[in-house]
């Protein structure tokens, strides 16, 4: 039987993260885009912190809410990506580096930032529980769902970030022969998925790095 107080419980603990998770990076790609040459993303509008602008119906509520029922370890998600035209960029093949890399750097930073503020709700003096309980558990979320983003983006496969970082680092040779490989890059992120690839590489680093976070906030 399905234990949806569960459910409704998990959403309310996951569904800030998860928000601030994914459109803070897609907004980072934007913003640096904007300040490297590219201003697409500024006169669409998508610059935004307003989630309505960013929202996937698919990777941003689905698949979340999805993984809630299911009963899965962690959540993922994704915003719309933000259109960037590479061509406009002030150097193309270097930028193209800074605006994939800006996306997991917002993660990196959503991390500390989620630490920090977990290791000020394990330490006020006079623990207010209706209040610390669910902030600690969001923030823990955060944590999580933050790793998941910024290591499985990192992942050297178009249209991932890390491929474009690649794309953007390799000598010209090389660096067609990765990009060749995009049209196909959700696919073998599907076959991966079901192989059980992710679940035995990713899955351990992603626990183990957020219990570390997590032991040292709440220690």
């Amino acid at each position: 039987m399905m234990d949806w107080q569960g459910v409704v419980q998990g959403v309310t603990i996951w569904a800030l993260p998860v928000m601030l998770a994914v459109v803070l990076h897609e907004v980072a790609h934007g913003w640096v885009a904007d300040r490297l040459g590219d201003s697409t993303a500024r006169w669409l509008g998508r610059l935004s912190l307003n989630p309505l602008r960013h929202i996937d119906p698919l990777g941003t509520i689905g698949i979340p809410l999805l993984l809630l029922v299911i009963g899965a370890p962690f959540v993922f998600g994704y915003a719309k990506p933000v259109p960037v035209n590479f061509a406009r960029l002030n150097h193309p093949k270097r930028d193209m580096v800074w605006v994939a890399l800006a996306g997991p750097c917002a993660n990196i930073g959503l991390l500390f930032v989620s630490t920090l503020l977990l290791w000020c709700v394990a330490h006020l003096p006079v623990h207010v529980e209706w209040l610390t309980e669910p902030l600690g558990l969001m923030c823990q979320a955060s944590i999580m769902i933050n790793l998941v983003l910024c290591l499985f983006n990192l992942l050297p496969l178009p249209p991932l970030d890390g491929g474009r970082v690649a794309v953007g680092m390799l000598p010209p040779a090389a660096a067609r022969v990765l990009a060749r490989i995009e049209p196909y890059g959700f696919l073998i992120l599907v076959l991966l998925l079901v192989s059980g690839v992710f679940q035995h590489t990713l899955a351990p680093l992603v626990f183990g790095l957020s219990e570390a976070l997590i032991a040292w906030a709440m220690g």
